[in-house]
């Protein structure tokens, strides 16, 4: 397992088992750790915590763990926690960032600067060779580029980046994420391009090994691709792709988006015209991606859609006089609504909030939205 140096085995398995463990997810996980301390203690709580809220809980078995751990090892695998030394800055300062990935290759990679080329996976041909030739010179000019391994844009600026030589960092370098478990290969097609990226590159899973690539699991893997990266590329895409879904999170995140236009009388174009319509830079060139990011201080020069709010960190105390779970759920319903008004119309603190919602989190009882927001599930 790839870990901090204070980070224990037996830490290690507990992380594990608190993320896998039902009603867990990124955010709950890591307000979890700053209530408590360590995973160990988190998952004592668990039942106290659900049983506020109404409901029995029980954490994933450790024989589960147990055997994904196994699994992990038997497909040349490790794991990667969130306060690794090897763990990408950019990926981890995401409010949703994984806890833990599972990973095949150098983490290293992940550190170096990172652009994200995405795009439609029935490209046309000269998209195609567009994106081959993008990922070969940004590749050449010291970027690890970064994609999905989807068919068309995808596998074509991995196997552009694996092509190019890496501005003396050896051969061109590249990450895939994928939306399966770290033994799966999908689609089939690449099973070898996946094993190149593992052995040359990096390779990311954030599901647990055997899991198959389900359609909820993709927005989940775009996230990460645009973490990742200080700026992501749009080559082709239609509306409402998944690619414009990568990109409208980088806006989100505050990273550089950028996209090739196309001719309108090419459906598979609009998408990136109209991410330009709507503050994406245009681009034509590698160098005027590289000119882009090599200059990025955070502050891009793209205005694709303003930032979320960052939910607000846990406390470590709560007083004895703040509301319990039932009355912050008297106020949600299944409409989405800002974690800050729940405080507001409340008059609890913000920390009384957020216990209160990780009850009825860890109970099955709330479900998180994008931007902060919460509803009852």
């Amino acid at each position: 397992m790839s870990q901090g140096a204070a980070l224990t085995q037996d830490e290690a398995f507990a992380r594990i088992r608190l993320l896998r463990s039902p009603n867990v997810g990124p955010v709950t996980y890591r307000q979890l750790l700053a209530r408590f301390g360590t995973a160990g203690a988190a998952l004592d709580a668990l039942p106290d915590l659900a049983g506020r809220a109404g409901k029995p809980y029980r954490a994933v078995s450790e024989q589960r763990v147990q055997d994904e751990i196994a699994a992990v090892r038997k497909s040349g695998g490790r794991y990667l926690f969130h306060d690794s030394d090897d763990y990408s800055p950019l990926l981890a300062a995401i409010e949703s960032a994984p806890p833990i990935l599972t990973v095949r290759g150098d983490p290293a990679l992940a550190l170096r600067p990172c652009v994200a080329i995405v795009g439609a996976r029935n490209a046309s041909a000269g998209a195609v060779k567009l994106a081959r030739d993008f990922a070969h010179g940004l590749a050449a000019a010291g970027f690890v580029v970064v994609s999905g391994l989807a068919r068309g844009i995808d596998g074509a600026a991995h196997e552009g980046a694996l092509s190019a030589d890496g501005g003396g960092d050896g051969g061109g370098a590249t990450i895939g994420v994928i939306a399966s478990g770290i033994d799966i290969a999908y689609p089939p097609e690449h099973g070898r391009l996946q094993d190149r990226i593992a052995g040359e590159g990096l390779l990311i899973a954030e599901q647990p090994p055997g899991t198959e690539p389900l359609a909820r699991h993709f927005p989940a893997r775009n996230r990460i691709i645009a973490g990742l990266a200080a700026g992501t590329l749009v080559v082709e895409a239609a509306p409402r792709s998944g690619s414009l879904i990568t990109a409208r999170l980088a806006g989100e995140m505050g990273r550089e988006v950028m996209a090739v236009p196309g001719s309108p009388l090419d459906a598979r174009s609009h998408g990136c015209n109209q991410l330009i319509r709507d503050g994406a830079v245009l681009v034509q060139s590698p160098d005027d991606v590289a000119e882009l990011l090599s200059g990025f201080d955070g502050v891009p020069r793209s205005v694709v859609r303003e930032a979320d709010p960052v939910a607000e960190q846990i406390a470590a105390q709560v007083t004895s006089d703040e509301p319990a779970a039932t009355g912050i759920a008297d106020l949600l319903t299944t409409a989405p609504i800002a974690v800050d008004e729940l405080i507001r119309q409340s008059g609890a603190s913000a920390s009384a909030v957020q216990l209160a919602l990780l009850e009825l989190e860890i109970a099955g009882r709330l479900v998180r939205h994008a931007g902060g927001r919460v509803s009852l599930g």
